[in-house]
């Protein structure tokens, strides 16, 4: 699976309803409205490379209301979990 992080800028005016829009997408699995230099910041999933200019570049950005887009692809993910289990390999906790 492929995730790629996107940020937008988005009309002031209208940023609820482009990222409702942008929500509906296939390829975007979440939409997050944000304070600071960018309005909303979306997850696109996909499982090809070239799906990821179809949905940002062939979807996204064809959203009334987007005004830019920036993209950077994830290489890997990390979450608590992964954390944990990356150091407690060979430790060994006494009992």
């Amino acid at each position: 699976m492929i995730t790629a992080i996107v940020m937008i800028d988005a009309a002031t005016d209208a940023i609820p309803e482009v990222a409702a829009a942008i929500a509906d997408l296939d390829g975007v699995s979440e939409v997050y409205s944000t304070a600071g230099e960018v309005d909303l910041i979306a997850l696109v999933r996909v499982r090809e490379f070239d799906q990821v200019a179809e949905v940002i570049a062939g979807r996204i950005n064809k959203v009334p209301g987007v005004l830019e887009t920036e993209t950077h692809i994830a290489f890997r993910a990390y979450s608590r979990h992964d954390l944990e289990a990356a150091f407690a390999i060979g430790f060994e906790t006494a009992d």
